[in-house]
């Protein structure tokens, strides 16, 4: 499998960077990581997490309080967001589109 990483969820990522850098000095970075791993981790297990409104798989990350949206197209997967789970499902959803 490949793995794509849209430039929304590229954004994403980059605002929880922040969001965790501003809050402690070296955790931006250690969420970036932590993420990208369990990013990682979808080209060995895609299409093994429950699907979220019937169009995104949601994979939950390990280490932080955030979810990875994506979906199987032929053989590769595809990232659409990376959101944090605090949020209001409305606005995940609208989000989502």
């Amino acid at each position: 499998m490949k793995l794509r990483i849209l430039p929304e969820a590229s954004e994403d990522l980059i605002d929880g960077q922040r969001f965790y850098e501003k809050r402690t000095a070296g955790v931006g970075n250690y969420f970036v990581d932590s993420l990208l791993s369990d990013i990682d981790s979808l080209v060995l297990y895609a299409g093994v997490h429950p699907k979220h409104d019937g169009k995104y798989h949601r994979a939950l990350s390990r280490r932080f309080p955030f979810a990875i949206y994506y979906r199987i197209q032929g053989e590769s997967v595809v990232v659409y967001a990376v959101l944090d789970c605090r949020r209001d499902p409305a606005w995940i959803r609208d989000r989502l589109g």
